[in-house]
């Protein structure tokens, strides 16, 4: 088989924070193969099979209990323990939103930014693992993409999935945390930002330069503040708002989901019946003007 089909990859999800690709790797060789070189800082988590990397007389395995880093310019060698392929999944941040994740959890990394990974492999435990296969699934899926969504649930398992390579090492520190105050000012900047911008396709990129914070930092920040991730918050204030002009017995139903964002009517309505457990139509057709304006007011956030 030629190599290019021994080693595939396919993206599912690439924007300028973070780059997801599925790979298969059909080799079975036992011996370790000639030395290879990682061109990107990356991080894999695997969906079945296994695989050792050998760095000099050093080998590490890797399987669907572990999370695999590889640092740029590494250089090892690869073979395959159980004379099968693998498969699973590359994810890479963007660097300087990697450095803010590492940051938090080992200040040292400015002295090195070049060696991001203190280690080569960490745990994954059932809950990443589980998480890890629904992004993908989702990734995978038919139903329209919202990269907020993507690039704030692939920056957290990243993050979550380096917090415990460090705590199984024992090299996590204390996390640099800013004010209370700080944070609530910040996501009080985010939210007005959303309410002028509700309609538009919002980036994370765009609320978090309006908050002034790092990517990552914000959407944590964020969620802390609120109650929930920034992409939960923009749907929610989209689909409420909805719901007054759902109010407007004229109002053609796709004109709303185009205004208020959604890349569809059909789009629309599956998020709506989602949270509402009716359609914008259902709604409109058995609730008053005065119900629907009391539903978008006192629906629990």
């Amino acid at each position: 088989m030629p190599e290019s089909e021994l080693l595939q990859f396919r993206t599912l999800y690439d924007s300028p924070m973070i780059a997801v690709r599925d790979y298969i790797c059909r080799h079975d060789h036992r011996e370790a193969s000639p030395e290879e070189e990682a061109d990107v800082n990356s991080i894999t988590l695997m969906r079945h099979g296994a695989f050792d990397r050998h760095f000099g007389k050093e080998r590490i395995t890797s399987d669907v209990n572990q999370a695999s880093f590889f640092a740029k310019s590494s250089v090892y060698r690869v073979s395959h323990p159980t004379g099968c392929g693998d498969r699973g999944t590359s994810i890479v941040v963007a660097d300087p939103i990697l450095r803010d994740i590492l940051r938090e959890l080992d200040p040292a990394i400015d002295e090195r930014p070049d060696h991001p990974f203190p280690f080569a492999s960490g745990p994954c435990d059932t809950q990443i693992f589980l998480r890890h296969r629904d992004y993908v699934m989702r990734l995978e899926s038919k139903d329209p993409l919202e990269p907020l969504w993507a690039d704030v649930t692939g920056l957290q398992l990243t993050a979550d999935v380096l917090v415990a390579a460090y705590e199984r090492v024992g090299k996590r520190t204390n996390r640099r945390r800013s004010t209370n105050k700080d944070h609530a000012e910040r996501a009080e900047a985010a939210k007005a930002y959303i309410a002028k911008h509700l309609g538009e396709n919002i980036s994370l990129a765009d609320i978090s330069a309006a908050a002034n914070a790092s990517p990552f930092n914000f959407a944590r920040m964020f969620q802390q503040q609120t109650g929930m991730p920034v992409h939960r918050y923009l749907t929610r204030l989209r689909l409420r708002t909805s719901l007054e002009r759902i109010a407007e017995r004229d109002a053609d139903l796709t004109s709303i989901a185009l205004d208020l964002g959604f890349s569809s009517h059909s789009h629309f309505t599956d998020v709506f019946r989602r949270e509402f457990g009716k359609t914008p139509s259902e709604i409109r057709e058995k609730t008053s003007v005065a119900g629907l304006k009391k539903m978008s007011k006192n629906l629990i956030a």
